[in-house]
This record gives C-alpha cells, sequence and structure tokens, in this order.
C-alpha cells in the first residue's frame, strides 16, 4: 500500500504531464514561428502595388534622368532624389490607404466628391502626363534595343507594344502581376553597374544630405525633372486602382504599407546607383550624355563592357515594365471618370471602355515615336518636368480626399500625415515655381 502510495503521488509521465518551463517555452516558440509565418505570407499575398508603381518609376526616363543628373552634376544633386524618394513614400501610402479603405479608385472618387468636371480636369492631367511618359517608354525600347543589337525602332517598337498589349489583355490579374513583379528583377543589373563604376561613397553620402544646387535654368531643369519622375502621376493612380483591382481589405493595410516603403526606397536607391555610376565616371571624365543608351555606351571604356552591357539589359527591362504599367494607369483613369467598371479581371465584351483606353495610349504613343526625325531624348527627359507640373493639379485632390472623416473614418490622415503630405506639396510647388521663374528671366 504505502508503495502505491508513494506512487500515485510522484510526477505523472506521459503526455498528461502537467507542462514544465521549458514545454511552455517550446510552445511559446511555435506559436511565434506560426504567427511569424503567417505574417510572411499575408505581406506576400498583398505585395505588388507599392512594388511595381514604385520600380516602375525607373522606367526610360527616370534612368535618363538620373544618368544627366549624375553625369553633369555629379554627386552634388543626390540630396532631390532623396527628397523626392521621401515625397514617393508619403504620397504612395495615401493612395494605398484610400483605395484599401475605400475600395474605389482615385477617379472614381474625385468624380463622386467633387463632380464631373474636376473628375474631367484630373483625368485629362493623367492622360498628357500618361501619354508623354508612354512614349519616352517606346523611345527607351528603342534606344536599349538599338545598344544591344543594333535593331532598328520601326521593329522594335511595334514589337514591343503588340507583345505588352497581348500579356496585359488576354491574361489574367494575377499572371500579369506574377510576370510583371518577375520583370522587375532586372532591376539588379543598375546595381551592379553602379559598383562596377567604383563611386566615392563619402562624396555620394554628402550629395545625398547637404542640399546644394547652381542657381541656373538647366540645374533646375534637372531637379524638376527628378521630381516628376520620382513622383510620376501616373503612379499615384495606379497604385490606388491597382489596389482596389487586387480587393485589397482594411486587414491587409498594414502589409501593404510595408510593400509601399520597399516599393519607394528601391525606387530610390535604384536611382542612387545610376546617379553615382554616372557621377564616377561620365562627370569625372567630363562627358556629356543626351540620355541613358548614351550613358550605357560611354561607361564601357571607363567602367568596363560588363557595366554597360548591364546598364542597357536595365534601361530595356525597365521600359518594357513600365510600357506595360502606364497605359493601364491610364485605363483606369478613365474608365473611373467615365464611372465605368474597372479591372484585368472583366473581359473586352464587359468592359471595352477599360480595353479599349489601354490599346488607344499604346497604339498612340508607339506611333508617334516612330515618327520620323522624332525628338526621343526631348521626349524621354522633358515630360518628367511636365509630370511635376501635372502634380500640382493631382495631389491637392489626393490630399483632400484622404483628409476626409466622412471619407475615411479613422484612417483619414492625422496631423503628422497632414504636415508630411504638405511638405512634399510644398516641395513640387516649390521647385516647379523656382524654374518657371528662372524660365521667364
Amino acid at each position: 500500500m504505502g508503495d502505491v502510495e508513494l506512487r500515485d503521488h510522484r510526477p505523472r509521465r506521459g503526455p498528461h504531464r502537467t507542462p514544465g518551463r521549458h514545454t511552455h517555452w517550446r510552445v511559446a516558440r511555435h506559436r511565434h514561428r506560426l504567427l511569424r509565418a503567417g505574417g510572411v505570407a499575408a505581406l506576400l499575398a498583398v505585395v505588388g502595388p507599392g512594388l511595381l508603381a514604385g520600380l516602375s518609376d525607373d522606367d526610360p526616363a527616370g534612368i535618363t534622368t538620373y544618368s544627366i543628373l549624375g553625369a553633369e552634376y555629379g554627386y552634388e544633386l543626390l540630396w532631390v532624389l532623396a527628397l523626392s524618394t521621401a515625397a514617393l513614400i508619403v504620397f504612395h501610402e495615401v493612395g494605398v490607404r484610400l483605395g484599401v479603405v475605400t475600395g474605389k479608385g482615385l477617379l472614381t472618387l474625385v468624380r463622386e466628391r467633387f463632380g464631373p468636371r474636376a473628375a474631367l480636369l484630373v483625368a485629362t492631367s493623367l492622360v498628357i502626363a500618361n501619354t508623354g511618359t508612354m512614349c519616352a517608354e517606346f523611345a527607351g525600347v528603342a534606344a536599349a534595343m538599338d545598344l544591344l543589337t543594333g535593331t532598328s525602332r520601326y521593329l522594335t517598337v511595334p514589337a514591343a507594344a503588340i507583345a505588352i498589349s497581348l500579356l496585359v489583355l488576354r491574361e489574367s490579374f494575377h499572371r500579369v502581376e506574377h510576370l510583371l513583379l518577375a520583370l522587375s528583377a532586372v532591376f539588379v543589373s543598375y546595381v551592379v553597374a553602379g559598383v562596377l563604376a567604383h563611386p566615392d561613397w563619402g562624396a555620394a553620402a554628402e550629395g545625398l544630405v547637404v542640399p546644394s544646387i547652381p542657381l541656373d535654368r538647366d540645374a533646375l531643369l534637372v531637379a524638376v525633372a527628378t521630381v516628376g519622375t520620382t513622383l510620376a502621376p501616373w503612379g499615384l493612380a495606379f497604385i490606388q486602382s491597382y489596389a482596389v483591382d487586387k480587393k485589397l481589405g482594411v486587414k491587409d493595410l498594414r502589409y501593404e504599407r510595408a510593400d509601399v516603403v520597399v516599393g519607394a526606397v528601391l525606387t530610390g536607391v535604384i536611382g542612387l546607383f545610376v546617379v553615382v555610376a554616372c557621377a564616377a565616371t561620365l562627370h569625372a571624365q567630363g562627358i556629356e550624355v543626351d540620355d541613358a543608351s548614351d550613358a550605357a555606351r560611354a561607361l564601357e571604356p571607363l567602367a568596363g563592357s560588363a557595366a554597360s552591357t548591364l546598364f542597357g539589359l536595365g534601361f530595356l527591362g525597365a521600359a518594357l515594365l513600365a510600357a506595360a504599367i502606364v497605359p493601364l494607369s491610364t485605363a483606369y483613369s478613365i474608365s473611373e471618370a467615365l464611372g465605368r467598371r474597372t479591372g484585368l479581371d472583366q473581359s473586352f465584351s464587359e468592359e471595352p471602355t477599360f480595353y479599349l483606353a489601354f490599346g488607344t495610349v499604346t497604339a498612340i504613343a508607339a506611333a508617334i515615336v516612330l515618327i520620323p526625325g522624332a525628338p526621343l531624348i526631348e521626349l524621354l527627359f522633358l515630360t518628367q518636368a511636365l509630370n511635376a507640373v501635372l502634380l500640382l493639379v493631382l495631389l491637392p485632390f489626393i490630399r483632400s480626399l484622404a483628409s476626409s472623416r466622412e471619407l475615411m473614418g479613422e484612417h483619414a490622415l492625422g496631423r503628422f500625415d497632414r504636415v508630411a503630405t504638405g511638405l512634399a506639396l510644398a516641395v513640387v510647388a516649390t521647385s516647379v515655381l523656382a524654374l518657371g521663374v528662372l524660365a521667364l528671366l
């Protein structure tokens, strides 16, 4: 009996024993792993709008702008790129927030809140900006293919227009998104090209944090174009409509913010490497360039053929990625302004306006680029300065919509958000005004 009593009072072994300290620790660790895995899965599920809208800003027009900035001014104007990237984070986050909370695209909200005339004004501004930018994308395809293979633009531009249209218009939303995300991997080539150029990282760091700019028209034009190409109007409309098309909900918002920040920061980092590659080689040798393909050619004797080829491949990949996304932004905007349904999961018979808008802007841009003697360099660069001007039409509407408690509820812009968006708007307005004043002198 005593033995029995002793055995009864001993700790029971087996699956039903009381968990000890180490068991609790293992359970907690397992739960943490599950939660962490769930967070990663949730983040991967929403990735797309921020990453694509951000990286697409590093299109041929953007790379050309950054190349000119580095070749002509070295590291001096890197602070403009840093400010533009900060503004990109602010307004892309606002755009995603508007789309996720309301479930509506930008032009739909403008039409509902401010009326058809305001929607027409914003849509017109976007169509002008997008058409110019789309011309720049096809000019980039032509320049990159000429650099890499010597093929005529009369072959490469129509082929690119047809291939992009077939991809976007015939495939499902998720397949298009996955292909575009895969294509965005090409941007790593700029990072490698920048490292091969052996830049002065100390001078680059100083250029990032110490504002300095020559007070002349050309420097201001480059600065304004940098703002316009980084915080592009079409990207603001695209990111909101794309978040709606992806059917993201409020529960996805914190993960989508991470997507936005990563996309915007990568945009700035890639732009940084383009600038430092050109600053370390072309600026140091006093070599001027007219566009990014000239920069790629000039890099070869200074940084090696690998840097030149990588620069050209990045240029082509960036052109194709943006050429698929910019007309999507146009199609979203036109359809929303007219009160039509939008989305890649709609068929042509269900929503012809969306697809006709996509096809029309693609065809017009390709036709303009194929005009003999068309000023491709001016299209690549000056359209970005125009973007900055058109931002002054777009940004106040976005800020006003996002500030509305009636529309956004608890997700309306708070005090910090209003200050950040106000400062970003002030940066754009000041740069455009300064350029306008110098142009009149």
